[in-house]
């Protein structure tokens, strides 16, 4: 015949590889032989840390400009987040809750104190003109 045919193009399906992604997506094949990188090399610690600080320090300057918390609060968790007291978010959030709750009832406890030596100067006072 002599006729040239035209070979079809070779397909080169990314199809598996989507499905792959997909699996990897949900956690799959990620296991002790699948790694080559030491944890450091995957996932560097130091990057973990400055994401940590970052939202742990976002939340604390937040919760200040609501007026959540007053400048000395701040400060106080501020440095504490830098020295690693708080392992994330929540248990920031349960710290500062607590510290203010206990601030509270020690502001409720003065005020209920001079009250009482409030009553007591009265008393003593009546009972002194009472004397006269």
């Amino acid at each position: 015949d002599g006729l040239i045919i035209r070979k079809a193009v070779k397909m080169h399906s990314r199809s598996r590889v989507r499905k792959n992604l997909e699996a990897k997506r949900k956690g799959r094949h990620t296991g002790i032989g699948k790694r080559r990188g030491t944890r450091e090399a995957r996932m560097p610690t130091k990057v973990l840390w400055m994401r940590r600080q970052r939202v742990l320090r976002r939340l604390l300057r937040k919760y200040r400009q609501q007026k959540k918390i007053d400048k000395h609060i701040y400060h106080y968790f501020y440095r504490h987040a830098k020295g690693n007291a708080y392992k994330n978010k929540r248990v920031l959030v349960e710290a500062i809750h607590k510290m203010k709750a206990e601030k509270m009832k020690a502001k409720a406890l003065a005020e209920q104190q001079e009250a009482r030596k409030e009553k007591a100067k009265l008393q003593k006072a009546k009972k002194a003109q009472k004397k006269e």
